[in-house]
């Protein structure tokens, strides 16, 4: 189960430093095998080999209606292995699309990370945060 939040900034090629607290599980649960692609709120999603194996067969057993995101989720992704220092490459193609250029966030969101800008995570939390919560948070209490 992978949660917080890690100030991160890719290096000069766009290597992201995993952080330690995660390197280690990721390395014994999935040999330091992962799997990223895009995310429809515009961050990149990084899955643990065997976590992205499951999400996989779910997205490609979509009806024919979901074809769209089928190429999003699928189409985009890319596998990556960890250096023996912990590195992983972010594409330039994923880079890209998801706005990443250096200072990035990387959220730890249960089975995946999430990988964002630190600049439009910052605003998009922002603009988050100034809205009502959702109705699933009616009954929720804090």
């Amino acid at each position: 189960m992978f949660q917080g939040a890690s100030f991160v900034a890719l290096d000069v090629k766009g290597r992201l430093s995993v952080p330690t607290r995660h390197r280690d599980v990721l390395n014994a649960n999935a040999s330091g095998r992962l799997t990223m692609t895009k995310h429809p709120h515009g961050c990149i999603m990084i899955f643990p080999r065997n976590e992205w194996e499951k999400f996989r067969d779910r997205i490609a057993s979509l009806p024919m209606q979901a074809q769209w995101w089928k190429r999003i989720f699928l189409g985009n992704a890319m596998d990556v292995d960890m250096d023996a220092t912990g590195r992983v490459l972010v594409s330039p193609e994923l880079r890209k699309t998801s706005g990443i250029s250096k200072e990035t966030v990387l959220l730890g969101m249960g089975s995946y990370f999430e990988l964002w800008d630190a600049d439009i995570y910052a605003a998009q939390e922002a603009e988050q945060m100034k809205a009502e919560m959702p109705d699933v948070f009616k009954d929720f209490s804090f």
